[in-house]
C-alpha cells in the first residue's frame, strides 16, 4: 500500500499545484502546465497566451513562482519555464476560460457556446464539443451541448488526439461549468488509410470513363458534327448558291422543272415575288446598246427542245 499511497500523493500535489498557477495566470491566459522530474530537479513548463505577464519585468514574477512553489509545494529545485500557446483557438483550457469570462460579463450561453464552436473550427480542428451546465435559463440545472465535427469519446483516439478545458462562471444563478473538448487537427483516425508509393515507380494515369449519351438527350456528335471536306456540310451535299441550284434542276419536255415561287428562297435584299421578269431587266440594254437577251448578228438562235415542233403538230 506504500506504493499507492506515494502516487496518489502526488498526483494529489499536481493537481493543487495546477490549480494555483491557474490562479495566478488567470489574466494572462492559462493554457496549461507539465510538470517533469528529472536528476537536476523539477521542470515546471506553463503555457499561457500572454507570457509576457507571467514572466513580469526583468522576470520578477517568475522568481516569486519558483520561491512559492519550493516552500509551499516541496518541490526539488523547480525550474519554471513558460512558452506562448502557440493557437489560442485550439487550446480547450483557454477557449473554456474565455467562454466562462464572457458569461459572467452577460452573453447568454447559445450565443457563447455557437461562437466557441465556430471559432475553433475555424483555426482548423476536426472537431470539438461545448458543454454548458447550470442554472442557464430558471431554477433547474440543465446542461447544453454545442458540437462540431468527429469527437471521439474512449479507446486511443480519445486519449491521444482529445485535448480538454474546464472553467467555471460564477453568477447570480449559481455556478455554471464550461467543458470544451477539442481534437487536434493532426489527428489521424483508425478508418484513414494513405498508400505510399515507392520511389521510382511511376503511376499510369487512369483513363477517364466514357459517357454514353441517352435517348432524351442529343450526344455530342449531333450537337457539334465533325467538319467535312472543304465546301461540304455535315450532311454531305455541296454548297450550293440559289444561282447553281436553278441551272442543276433537270428540264423536262414542257420546260425546266422549276420548283413553286414560295420553295425558291429570294435573293438578299428582295422580296420573294421581284423577279428578273417582273421588273423588266431583260429589257434594259447594257452599255453597247444591245439588250441583254438580244442576239448578236452572226450567232444562231438556239432553240429549247420544248419550241421544237414535233411531227404531227
Amino acid at each position: 500500500m506504500a506504493a499507492e499511497r506515494k502516487f496518489v500523493r502526488e498526483n494529489m500535489k499536481r493537481v493543487l499545484i495546477k490549480e494555483f498557477l491557474m490562479s495566478r495566470a488567470q489574466d494572462a491566459g492559462f493554457g496549461g502546465v507539465s510538470i517533469q522530474r528529472t536528476p537536476l530537479g523539477t521542470r515546471v513548463t506553463l503555457t499561457v497566451e500572454r507570457p509576457g505577464m507571467v514572466i513580469g519585468r526583468h522576470g520578477g514574477l517568475i522568481k516569486q513562482l519558483t520561491e512559492v512553489l519550493e516552500r509551499d509545494f516541496g518541490l526539488d529545485n523547480p525550474q519554471v519555464e513558460v512558452q506562448e500557446a502557440r493557437n489560442a483557438n485550439l487550446n480547450a483550457q483557454i477557449m473554456a476560460q474565455k467562454l466562462a469570462f464572457a458569461l459572467e460579463r452577460g452573453w447568454h450561453f447559445r450565443r457563447g457556446g455557437h461562437s466557441t464552436v465556430r471559432r475553433i473550427m475555424e483555426s482548423g480542428a476536426k472537431g470539438c464539443q461545448v458543454t454548458i451546465a447550470g442554472k442557464l435559463t430558471g431554477e433547474r440545472h440543465r446542461r447544453e451541448k454545442f458540437k462540431q465535427g468527429h469527437i471521439k469519446f474512449c479507446g486511443e483516439p480519445a486519449l491521444q488526439w482529445m485535448h480538454h478545458g474546464y472553467a467555471t462562471a460564477k453568477k447570480k444563478s449559481g455556478i455554471i461549468g464550461v467543458t470544451i473538448r477539442i481534437m487536434d487537427p493532426d489527428a489521424v483516425l483508425p478508418d484513414e488509410i494513405k498508400i505510399h508509393v515507392p520511389e521510382g515507380i511511376e503511376v499510369p494515369p487512369q483513363p477517364e470513363p466514357a459517357v454514353k449519351a441517352t435517348g432524351t438527350e442529343p450526344a455530342d456528335a449531333d450537337l457539334y458534327p465533325a467538319p467535312g471536306p472543304e465546301g461540304v456540310d455535315a450532311v454531305g451535299t455541296t454548297e450550293r448558291s440559289a444561282k447553281e441550284t436553278l441551272e442543276g434542276v433537270s428540264e423536262g419536255p414542257a420546260g425546266p422543272l422549276l420548283p413553286d415561287d414560295a420553295d425558291v428562297a429570294a435573293p438578299a435584299g428582295k422580296a420573294p415575288g421581284d423577279t428578273p421578269a417582273d421588273e423588266g431587266e431583260d429589257d434594259v440594254p447594257d452599255s453597247t446598246g444591245r439588250k441583254e437577251n438580244e442576239p448578236e448578228e452572226g450567232d444562231v438562235s438556239t432553240t429549247e427542245e420544248s419550241d421544237v415542233p414535233t411531227e404531227g403538230e
